[in-house]
C-alpha cells in the first residue's frame, strides 16, 4: 500500500519551516503531495498563483535523494475534504494523511464536513513553537473518528506571519526572498534590515 502525506499550506510565503517539514515527510512516507492553499479562516495578501510559484521554489530547493515530494495544484480547494476526495480519486489505494501544523489542531473539527474529512485520512500534527497541544484538543479530535499521531519534530521558530508582518527574513530561502523582492509582493520587503531589527 502508498502512503501518502498531503500538505497543503498557506504558503504566504512559504519558509525554511515549511522545508524541514517536508524533508521530514520524506523519509516517513512513500510520497508527498504538496500544495498552496486559500484557507477560508485566513486573509491572504498574495494571489495564489504567486504562492503557488514560491512553493514550487520551495521543493526545487530541497535535496531529497528519494525525489518523493511533488508539488500538486490540483489539490488545491478551499475546502480540505474535497482535496482529500481528489486524493482519493488519484491514488485509490493509498493510504491518506492529512498533515497539519499544531495551530490548526484545534480548528480542524470546526472545518466542513470535519467528521467526514477524519473518517477519510490518518491525521499527522506537527507541533509548533507557541501552539501547544492539549490532551482535551487531541481527545475531541479522536471522538469524530480521527486516528491521530504526532510527529516527533518540532516546527522552526519561524512563521509566514513573522515575515508579512514583522519583516522577519532569518526564515526565507534565498530563491524565495528573490523571488518575493522580484515580484514586490509584500510592504515589509522595503523596510531596511536595521530597521527591522530594532522592532
Amino acid at each position: 500500500m502508498l502512503h501518502l502525506a498531503l500538505f497543503g499550506t498557506s504558503a504566504d510565503p512559504p519558509t525554511a519551516g515549511h522545508q524541514a517539514i517536508l524533508a521530514w515527510l520524506s523519509q516517513r512516507f512513500d510520497w508527498v503531495a504538496v500544495w498552496a492553499a486559500d484557507n477560508p479562516f485566513k486573509g491572504h495578501q498574495t494571489p495564489l498563483p504567486h504562492r503557488m510559484a514560491m512553493l514550487r521554489l520551495l521543493l526545487e530547493d530541497l535535496d531529497l535523494p528519494q525525489q518523493n515530494v511533488q508539488l500538486h495544484p490540483e489539490l488545491s480547494q478551499p475546502r480540505t475534504i474535497h482535496t482529500v476526495e481528489l486524493a482519493q480519486q488519484q491514488w485509490p489505494q493509498a493510504q491518506l494523511t492529512l498533515v497539519i501544523g499544531s495551530d490548526l489542531g484545534g480548528q480542524i473539527t470546526s472545518w466542513y464536513r470535519s467528521a467526514d474529512l477524519l473518517r477519510a485520512v490518518n491525521l499527522l500534527i506537527v507541533p509548533r513553537p507557541g501552539y501547544p497541544l492539549s490532551e482535551a484538543g487531541l481527545e475531541a479530535l479522536r471522538q469524530q473518528g480521527a486516528q491521530v499521531a504526532i510527529a516527533d519534530l518540532m516546527g522552526l521558530e519561524t512563521s509566514s506571519t513573522a515575515y508579512r508582518e514583522r519583516g522577519e527574513h532569518h526564515g526565507l530561502t534565498p530563491p524565495i526572498e528573490a523571488y518575493i523582492h522580484r515580484e514586490h509582493l509584500y510592504p515589509c520587503q522595503d523596510v531596511p534590515r536595521e530597521k527591522q531589527a530594532i522592532h
